[in-house]
């Protein structure tokens, strides 16, 4: 029996939007953005976000979070030139991983072209262990925690 396929989320599963500018090389041979940039959107999401939210110094951060696991569903194409807004949401917030929900919009569509679950892991930079949060960082994500 097959699975039934899930039906694409609107603006109101997420909590925060960052703008993404597609690119040229994202479209493949069939006209639009190919299947893996779309792991690249979430990932830029996310971390833009972290970014944003003054939690994350790419440069100098003791702790970095390392992808442990990726999900996309697919609902409608998106093509360049087009610009997306990734939605960001907090499923869940563990002691040393968060499970993020990303959903990418375009032309002000309210239902998601493509929607997935992106987890990380946060580790010490330099032993690659399992690290807690710092309460900074768990304050700030329990304002994207949905239920």
């Amino acid at each position: 029996m097959a699975a039934s396929r899930p039906s694409p989320p609107d603006r109101s599963a997420y909590r925060a939007f960052v703008p993404i500018t597609t690119r040229w090389h994202d479209n493949d041979v069939y006209g639009h953005v190919n299947n893996v940039v779309y792991y690249s959107f979430f990932d830029t999401a996310v971390n833009r976000w972290l970014i944003d939210a003054g939690l994350l110094d790419v440069e100098t951060a003791e702790t970095i979070g390392l992808v442990v696991r990726t999900e996309c569903d697919y609902f409608a194409p998106v093509a360049f030139p087009q610009s997306v807004e990734a939605g960001v949401a907090v499923e869940r917030l563990g002691t040393s991983s968060v499970t993020y929900r990303v959903g990418i919009f375009a032309d002000s569509d309210d239902a998601a072209r493509a929607a997935g679950r992106f987890t990380h892991v946060y580790v010490g930079r330099q032993s690659r262990r399992p690290a807690p949060l710092p309460d900074a960082w768990r304050t700030a994500l329990d304002e994207l925690l949905v239920s």
